[in-house]
């Protein structure tokens, strides 16, 4: 069956256009129009936390059916401050979007955290590292840790949480934490919970790779560097 999909704002200029056809199975869901949608054109991945969408001009849960001939939406967030940032990324952690995604009139202080690569680790010279994650339960989970500093600390403006995957060389960055707040003293307190719990419960797991030899790392439910 076939659907319009309109784009506005952010999704159109990473598109390029303002509409597109798309070709789906019968019984297709509004998640699945976007996850055709991310397929066909990548540079939406950045937006996968945040998905909103509507069907016919109404707004809709991402497991709505849809219809042949539908007129789907995807709907970026509106202005008004910042916006929470969930990303699971194959390629190096951009920290000037994790800046910006906390950015808000009202903070005094934003904290950005970078987890880097090493060389060393129990004695061994590691060469690289290889990430992989399981990403819609990672996502969920990068949500849950948000909605818990909230809980704690309720005058967070913005939390960004990014984790890379794939091939990382010595050095690089794996994981990026973006918190933004009126104050320095809850914005230092938000990052160090988040990478807390980011270690804990995120579904990533490491491989360390040496000469002559590799191991999938096992410190827990989720290792980080």
């Amino acid at each position: 069956m076939r659907v319009t999909v309109r784009l506005f704002a952010a999704y159109r200029e990473k598109v390029g256009v303002s509409h597109v056809d798309l070709e789906l199975e019968e019984g297709a869901t509004l998640q699945d129009a976007w996850y055709a949608l991310v397929e066909r054109f990548p540079g939406l991945n950045t937006f996968h936390h945040r998905v909103v969408g509507s069907v016919n001009a109404e707004y809709a849960s991402l497991d709505t059916p849809l219809q042949e001939g539908d007129e789907v939406a995807f709907i970026p967030p509106v202005a008004g401050g910042a916006q929470d940032y969930f990303a699971i990324v194959t390629e190096p952690i951009d920290e000037a979007t994790l800046r910006a995604s906390v950015s808000d009139p009202g903070a005094g202080a934003v904290l950005v955290f970078i987890g880097t690569t090493r060389n060393q680790t129990r004695g061994r010279r590691v060469e690289h590292l290889e990430y992989e994650a399981y990403e819609p339960l990672a996502l969920r989970q990068m949500e849950q840790i948000a909605k818990e500093i909230r809980e704690r600390w309720p005058d967070v403006k913005g939390i960004a949480i990014v984790h890379r995957v794939g091939r990382l060389e010595i050095g690089e960055a794996s994981i990026g934490i973006a918190v933004s707040s009126p104050h320095r003293a809850t914005a230092f307190a938000a990052c160090r919970y988040a990478i807390d719990r980011a270690k804990e419960s995120l579904p990533i797991w490491k491989k360390e790779v040496w000469e002559g030899g590799e191991e999938w790392i096992e410190e827990g439910p989720a290792v980080l560097a």
